[in-house]
C-alpha cells in the first residue's frame, strides 16, 4: 500500500508516520510538507513544497498512491477566520481535489476534531470551517473518511511542536491512565489513530465519520 501523508511534522502526523513505516502492508510514504521531517527510512520520500493552494507542479506523483492520510492543522485560538479557513479549508481542498483529479476513488482521511459543526452554522469559528471542509471532502470523487479525535495522548517520543502544548502535555501525560479508565470513548493516542488510519485505508469503514470511540475500535 502507497500512502501520501500531509503534516508529518505535527504531532499526529509523526505518529501517523511512525505507524506507517513501522506497518508491513505500509509500501510507502510519499511525505509532502514544508519543512523536512528529519527522518530517513527505506520506505520514506519527501517533497517539499511552500504553496500548499497549488499541487499541480508535483500532482502527477497522485496518481498511484493508494491513500492520503491528511493530518495538517493548526490551532484556531488568535486566527481570524479567514487566516483559519485558509489553512484548514483551502489547503485540505486544494490537495483533495489535486488526489481526486489524479486518482478518482482513492481513500482520503482527513483529521478533523470532535465537536465539528457538520451544518456550518455554529457559534464557534472553527468548528464551523471544519465542519465546511468535512462537507466539501465528502462531495468530491473520493473514499473520503473524517476522524474526529477528542483528547489525543502522545506517544512514543512524538512531541508538539507549540510550546504550549508541550507544557500541557507535560502535566497531562501522569494523568493519561485515568483519563483512559473514566473517560475511554473521549481519549485516544497518536498510536491508535496512526493504525486506525492504515486499517481504515486497508478495508475501508462502516461510516464516513469516525469519532473517538470509532478510532480505537478499529485500531485495536
Amino acid at each position: 500500500m502507497k500512502i501520501v501523508l500531509f503534516g508529518a511534522t505535527g504531532m499526529v502526523g509523526q505518529g501517523v508516520l511512525r505507524e506507517c513505516l513501522r506497518e508491513p502492508a505500509v509500501d510507502s510514504v510519499l511525505v509532502v510538507g514544508r519543512t523536512a521531517t528529519g527522518q530517513d527510512h527505506a520506505k520514506l520520500t519527501e517533497i517539499l513544497l511552500q504553496d500548499f493552494t497549488d499541487f499541480s507542479a508535483i500532482e502527477d506523483r497522485f496518481a498511484d498512491q493508494d491513500a492520503c492520510f491528511f493530518c495538517l492543522g493548526v490551532s484556531s485560538a488568535g486566527m481570524s477566520e479567514a487566516s483559519y479557513r485558509r489553512i484548514t479549508y483551502d489547503f485540505t481542498m486544494a490537495a483533495a481535489r489535486s488526489m481526486a483529479s489524479q486518482h478518482p476513488g482513492m481513500t482520503f482521511i482527513y483529521v478533523s476534531g470532535a465537536g465539528t459543526d457538520s451544518s456550518e452554522r455554529g457559534r464557534a469559528m472553527w468548528a464551523r470551517v471544519k465542519g465546511r471542509t468535512e462537507n466539501a471532502l465528502l462531495e468530491l470523487p473520493l473514499q473520503a473518511y473524517l476522524f474526529r479525535p477528542g483528547y489525543i495522548q502522545p506517544v512514543a517520543g512524538i512531541t508538539s511542536k507549540t510550546r504550549l502544548y508541550r507544557a500541557l502535555y507535560a502535566m497531562t501525560t501522569p494523568l493519561y491512565p485515568i483519563l483512559k479508565r473514566l473517560m475511554p470513548n473521549q481519549v485516544t493516542t497518536t498510536e491508535q489513530v496512526g493504525r486506525a488510519m492504515i486499517r481504515v485505508a486497508q478495508q475501508g469503514a462502516p461510516t464516513r465519520v469516525l469519532q473517538t470511540r470509532d478510532i480505537n475500535s478499529v485500531a485495536s
